[in-house]
């Protein structure tokens, strides 16, 4: 099928002989598929810090030391340098975070939130260690948040101090993601 000898393919079959451009065009012909279809490439990835609360009470979720926990393959576009993943946990933001979706994200000042961040999807940590999911808006007074969930039979979080927010960069569906 391919037009080369027993003794050629068991070449490339041990790794003993290399693929070309030519026998990639042929297996690709067999198979109805093109070459670039055959090549697998390595893709960056993401660590995955651990979950985040959607209504669900979350401690804390930087449970491994940086980059030892598990990893994701990092989605196409999104560059994986000083990115973090969090898993979903609860329904709170429903419909747009689901449980079991990973979100992305960049922790730009380390122990603050940041005014860029009010008004946006944000993972952030409240001061009683719990790791949070929630849309950030300003609370009754200086340093303290309102945490407002999106599913409507959820219930918003008023007046809430945070140790941190960082704003969601990428919602990565749960169906999509390549855990490694």
């Amino acid at each position: 099928m391919l037009g080369i000898s027993v003794s050629l393919y068991n070449g490339l079959e041990t790794g003993k002989r290399r693929m070309n451009e030519t026998y990639l065009e042929g297996l690709a012909k067999i198979f109805g598929l093109s070459a670039s279809d055959l090549i697998i490439e390595a893709r960056p990835t993401v660590a995955i810090a651990g979950r985040v609360g959607a209504g669900a009470r979350v401690p804390v979720f930087d449970a491994y030391e940086k980059g030892d926990g598990p990893q994701v393959e990092a989605p196409p576009g999104l560059s994986p340098h000083g990115v973090v993943a969090v898993e979903v946990s609860g329904d709170s933001m429903e419909p747009v975070y689901s449980a079991g979706d990973l979100l992305f994200y960049s922790r730009i000042a380390p122990d603050a939130v940041p005014d860029d961040v009010i008004g946006h999807m944000c993972v952030c940590e409240d001061l009683n260690g719990m790791g949070w999911v929630k849309q950030v808006k300003r609370g009754s007074e200086r340093g303290l948040f309102n945490l407002i969930s999106l599913n409507p039979g959820a219930e918003t979080m008023w007046d809430v101090p945070l140790k941190w927010a960082a704003r969601v960069r990428l919602a990565w569906p749960a169906e999509f993601a390549r855990k490694m």
